[in-house]
């Protein structure tokens, strides 16, 4: 392939497969879309609870405990580049159904661990399962949902993270007391109905039909197949780098900021950190709404400029009450974008590529975006923790040049195929 039509401005598409209206095919898209992506958040924050009275039984050291979360996401991010060409070459539901598949198999197997080397096996495996499902649901809601309203279906695909979180939250301290680790671990089969559900119920959407009949390509091509598709690939990749870093950056220190500088108990900072939490699934809902109306890239500019100013607002606030608004101003600018990423990279790239590129490009953001924490807390070793979250203005800045240098506007446009 010497040319990518989605980048160079010559696309070639198929409008009548694009649906004009919201159908029902398109609703149970989304729902299957938010179920596969659920299913990672709540996955991940079960796992949060568990590690204590896991370690205990199979008595796991501390890095032993903390490895399995760091090789669910190394599995995650194998499963992204794995997951993205296998849907592009056999379909976005049957893949999505194998993720769900193999992710809670060996969730369930994680519940007969003898001891940490097959459990660390697992967990591993479930991951590779985790992995696919952000690509491929927001691949699979923008091709069936219409253009006009396509950025408001993935940001509700990314709400789907924040939902399971919640559940999990929720559901896991009434349940442990009474069936343990080992019975939460088996709570996750439970997506494997899901699994055959969406497999069983709906059926692959009308424009990948259409290209899986054109001659198949690598669909690893489709990201640098010109000049134009390696701007975007670059464009793209650096700001999901970008948000990741600032996220994982900013939350995974907020705990210990608020009680080195203002002196918060635990219970205190979970409710801080919860209003910051609770901004960024408005923020998500807030981005698609409005990415339909006014555009992705001026969108885009408007949150990570507001993401920049935030990170330098949020260290200088010493009031409480002060600072859960605030708190929540940050959210909605720090987690928004990933509302929006799912409709930028299903209309820059073509169908016979489009999931490869959607887990590829948001897989390297989590990869970049996972030294966040390690960068901060070396600035914070060497002047203070308030001065370190501040420095993450300057990653806000770059990205707003990535952005305006190397993304195109796509708002309304037909998928290319």
């Amino acid at each position: 392939m010497t040319s990518n039509p989605a980048v160079t401005g010559s696309p070639t598409v198929h409008p009548a497969l694009t649906p004009p209206t919201v159908d029902a095919y398109a609703r149970k898209a989304l729902v299957a879309a938010c179920l596969g992506y659920a299913v990672d958040g709540f996955d991940l924050l079960i796992l949060s609870f568990i590690l204590v009275p896991l370690s205990a039984t199979l008595q796991l050291s501390p890095p032993e405990a903390g490895s399995l979360i760091t090789w669910t996401l190394i599995g995650a991010v194998a499963g992204g580049f794995l997951a993205g060409p296998l849907s592009d070459r056999y379909g976005r539901v049957r893949v999505l159904s194998w993720t769900i598949l193999l992710f809670a198999g060996f969730t369930g197997l994680c519940a007969f661990s003898q001891g940490y080397w097959d459990l660390l096996a697992y967990r591993t495996m479930a991951g590779i399962g985790l992995g696919g499902e952000f690509g491929i649901g927001m691949t699979l809601a923008a091709e069936a949902w219409p253009a006009h309203k396509r950025a408001r279906a993935t940001s509700y695909v990314g709400l789907g993270w924040q939902a399971g979180v919640l559940i999990a939250a929720l559901v896991s301290p009434a349940l442990i007391p009474h069936i343990g680790w080992r019975g939460m671990f088996l709570v996750g089969i439970l997506p494997s109905f899901v699994a055959f559900g969406v497999r069983h119920y709906l059926g692959e959407p009308a424009v990948f039909v259409a290209a899986s009949k054109m001659e198949k390509i690598n669909p690893f091509s489709v990201l640098f197949a010109d000049r134009d598709a390696i701007r975007a690939t670059a464009g793209i990749a650096f700001m999901t780098s970008a948000q990741n870093f600032g996220y994982y950056g900013m939350m995974i220190w907020l705990p210990a900021y608020l009680s080195s500088q203002l002196h918060f108990s635990l219970t205190q900072s979970a409710l801080w950190i919860s209003s910051t939490i609770a901004g960024g699934a408005f923020g998500m809902y807030l981005f698609g709404q409005l990415a339909d109306r006014i555009g992705r890239k001026p969108l885009f500019i408007a949150f990570q400029a507001g993401a920049m100013a935030m990170a330098f607002v949020y260290p200088q606030v010493r009031d409480p009450t002060t600072l859960l608004l605030v708190g929540a101003i940050t959210g909605i600018f720090l987690s928004g974008m990933i509302g929006g990423y799912g409709a930028l990279i299903a209309e820059s790239y073509p169908t016979q590529g489009r999931a490869t590129a959607q887990n590829v490009l948001f897989n390297i953001g989590r990869g970049v975006g996972g030294s966040g924490p390690l960068v901060v807390g070396l600035l914070a070793a060497r002047y203070s923790l308030a001065t370190a979250l501040s420095s993450l203005v300057a990653i806000w800045a770059l990205d707003i040049i990535a952005t305006t240098c190397l993304i195109k506007e796509r708002k309304g446009q037909p998928l290319v195929s």
